[in-house]
């Protein structure tokens, strides 16, 4: 029997990647529409990614400062670092290391492909506190999801006969690749989307997640 491989964004999936990015723009511009500011920062970075040789808390720098300067707002030299600062102490959303904890008592192996660097994913790891098997960041790719790198990457170090099954957040960085590559997935839609997207499941967030990956397999 193959080793079964539950596959995990971090960032907006495991931890709360939005509510992170909301509380410092909140911070910086608190006269500003906070929420129409997040919804542009989400406009701005995969651009900035595009560039794949950009470590991480680069690219939260750039994209900070292009929202800012695309929105006519003050940003310091010294705040241009705020999101990188902070978010080691963005919290898990509270179902996820219980949930995780049952997938690696039912036999789940549990892998890691994040947009981030390795310092940073670490440390979200550790506010999590549940062990994983292998992860998977932006700098082992090369590249920013949506690219396929981690997937690639991922099945380099696993074996191309595991049995893996992708559980994302992300529509546009995660569930999308996952199926051009044939990778069956959950998609987590926290934010009450729609899509046609094909999925093997969905699920409002990780409760129930154990039973739905054994109910896949």
């Amino acid at each position: 029997m193959s080793e079964r491989w539950a596959t995990f964004d971090c960032f907006g999936t495991l931890i709360d990647w939005n509510g992170g990015i909301r509380s410092e723009l909140a911070r910086l511009w608190p006269d500003a529409d906070v929420d129409a500011l997040l919804e542009r920062y989400h406009e701005v970075e995969p651009r900035v990614q595009l560039d794949g040789s950009l470590p991480y808390r680069v690219v939260l720098a750039q994209s900070l400062r292009l929202l800012a300067e695309s929105e006519g707002l003050k940003l310091s030299r010294e705040d241009e670092t705020v999101l990188a600062g902070s978010l080691p102490k963005w919290p898990a959303f509270p179902e996820v290391p219980g949930e995780l904890t049952r997938l690696h008592e039912r036999g789940w192996r549990l892998g890691i492909l994040s947009n981030t660097d390795r310092d940073l994913l670490a440390a979200s790891l550790e506010r999590i506190g549940v062990p994983v098997d292998a992860t998977v960041t932006a700098a082992d790719a090369g590249s920013y999801k949506p690219a396929h790198g981690h997937w690639r990457r991922f099945r380099e170090r696993a074996g191309e006969d595991v049995e893996q099954i992708h559980v994302a957040a992300s529509l546009f960085h995660d569930i999308a690749p996952a199926a051009e590559l044939g990778i069956p997935s959950v998609w987590v839609n926290r934010l009450d989307e729609q899509s046609d997207l094909p999925r093997a499941a969905e699920l409002r967030d990780l409760n129930g997640l154990t039973e739905t990956l054994d109910s896949i397999t």
